[in-house]
């Protein structure tokens, strides 16, 4: 099968949550209600029930007033991802058509998938104390079926296909919008990580979308990925007799002092 992903047009999307809500559905995820904050985002960030959200970004310019941006937040399901490569427990593997898949069975909760991705996306589901996110429906596009996401937009933001067909749509619409009002326009997706299954058509920088402009693996998980996990299992045992070795050599070098001291007779007293 062909390496599919998901285009989002900012310039189309109207916010209307129309994802957020199929996602919901198709998954049959149970509603997470977060409080009122002054905007009309729903969420913070998406979360062990909430797999997909519409971010807005509000800000102003002197000279033409108020903007508002949006963006679709979701698993960006990364090429090379950084969260199959993290598990210990070999709890990620990806689909024929691309997609980063979880798989609860295996999973322990360990989170190391979530420190690791540069996107923060696997998320701790607590009442079952695993990682849930997106699966960009794995299971729809194995049945010829697009992702809930994109076939319930009606605004045309979302379009799911072949990658490097969507990659030549992106360029096209780029070079449109940077034409008509939009000269920072930009894709977001098509190198980043050495690519991703989740395209962005941006009206501005990443930056302004919440996106990191160089998302980067985590320095930290590398190296136990490194160094840590393929030497933890003699580690531990390394780590027990270095403890046992220092305790029985505290014990010597205490009794060597003693000994030592009673060699001396006390000052001022006589045989």
């Amino acid at each position: 099968m062909a390496n599919k992903a998901n285009l989002y047009d900012v310039s189309r999307c109207t916010a209307c949550r129309g994802c957020q809500v199929a996602c919901k559905d198709w998954n049959q995820l149970p509603a997470v209600i977060e409080p009122f904050t002054g905007s009309y985002q729903t969420h913070e960030d998406t979360n062990g029930d909430t797999f997909t959200i519409i971010k807005f970004f509000e800000s102003e310019d002197p000279v033409t007033g108020v903007h508002w941006n949006f963006i679709k937040r979701s698993c960006m399901h990364c090429l090379d991802a950084e969260c199959v490569k993290a598990c210990p427990q070999g709890a990620y593997m990806k689909s024929p058509s691309g997609a980063t898949i979880h798989d609860p069975e295996k999973c322990i909760g360990c989170q190391y998938c979530t420190y690791a991705c540069p996107f923060e996306i696997p998320k701790y589901r607590k009442r079952e104390d695993k990682i849930s996110k997106c699966t960009l429906c794995a299971d729809r596009v194995e049945e010829g079926l697009t992702p809930a996401c994109a076939r319930t937009c009606p605004s045309g933001a979302l379009t799911f296909g072949d990658r490097n067909e969507l990659l030549q749509q992106a360029e096209a619409r780029v070079k449109y919008l940077r034409k008509n009002g939009f000269p920072r326009a930009t894709i977001y997706g098509k190198l980043e990580l050495g690519g991703l299954n989740n395209i962005f058509v941006l009206t501005d920088t990443p930056d302004k979308f919440d996106l990191p402009v160089n998302p980067q693996p985590s320095a930290t998980i590398g190296f136990w990925q490194n160094w840590v996990q393929p030497y933890f299992g003699w580690l531990i045992p390394l780590a027990l007799a270095g403890s046992a070795m220092s305790f029985v050599t505290t014990r010597l070098l205490a009794n060597k002092q003693g000994e030592h001291g009673h060699d001396h007779p006390v000052e001022g007293g006589h045989e």
